[in-house]
């Protein structure tokens, strides 16, 4: 067995367009090219060697808790493999080639404090505007136990003007017997589902407004792929949030509660 990939995605076993994904642990050398895609991979625990093309890199990460990542961007046309006893993230869409091969660097990426109260977490642009790619977008994200990510809901399907974007969502949990609930909703449409991913499950965004929790006993981290119709400088084009829940954004306590909420009779 030349390859343990899990949770590989594809266009065709998505139903969508644009965006592949897979976790990788090469047991040998593992051929990843996708022809007439980009490619960025994603160190996620352990060591591994990427050779693209003539050229090598060593990509390496002791959890994705403790180290921000070196991210690899590889252009189309050009062969990749991998092999170590590491495990990595690919992930690839359609691009005509416009950037050369590139390992982007955690010193490069943008990283930022979002939301608050019970929607409170650090999100990492690892390979996000102005960093350069085609179509491909990667953040990772934190999320302490217990509390939300993606909020307020928003959503990339064409909704209400919002770009088209198909989304992959690979979690971990520490500890790692924890677990992550997921929804996808449409407010114009009879669609709505909730998963739940444990460590190292990963949660596809077809369309969708969407967000994520936590469990109460174990911090989140999901790593995003993002792949659609934005190009180049299009990639930072916002998402539409629903306008249901954008208040929070003015006052991130507001509406709190103390309690007791209410009292027995005296």
């Amino acid at each position: 067995m030349s390859d343990r990939p899990t949770s590989a995605l594809t266009p065709e076993s998505e139903g969508w367009r644009f965006l592949s994904f897979a976790v990788h642990k090469p047991a040998t050398a593992t051929d990843v090219t996708a022809d007439g895609q980009e490619t960025a991979i994603v160190p996620l625990e352990g060591s591994v060697t990427v050779t693209a093309g003539d050229d090598q890199f060593e990509l390496s990460r002791t959890s994705v808790f403790e180290q921000m990542p070196e991210v690899l961007y590889v252009p189309p046309g050009i062969s990749i493999t991998i092999e170590g006893d590491g495990e990595c993230a690919v992930g690839s869409a359609p691009a005509e080639g416009k950037y050369p091969t590139r390992l982007f660097l955690p010193s490069e990426m943008k990283s930022e404090i979002r939301g608050g109260g019970a929607a409170r977490r650090q999100v990492n642009h690892v390979l996000a505007m102005p960093l350069p790619a085609e179509r491909l977008i990667l953040y990772e994200v934190y999320v302490p136990r217990g509390t939300w990510s993606g909020w307020p809901p928003h959503c990339h399907d064409g909704y209400d003007g919002s770009p088209y974007l198909e989304e992959v969502y690979y979690f971990r949990t520490d500890p790692a017997d924890g677990f992550c609930l997921h929804r996808n909703w449409r407010v114009d449409e009879d669609f709505d589902e909730v998963h739940v991913a444990q460590d190292g499950g990963v949660v596809t965004v077809p369309k969708g407004f969407h967000s994520s929790v936590g469990s109460p006993g174990s911090h989140m981290f999901f790593l995003n792929y993002l792949a659609g119709e934005p190009v180049d400088d299009e990639r930072s084009t916002p998402p539409c949030f629903h306008p249901d829940y954008t208040w929070i954004e003015d006052d991130w306590e507001a509406r709190g509660w103390e309690l007791p909420v209410v009292t027995k009779p005296s």
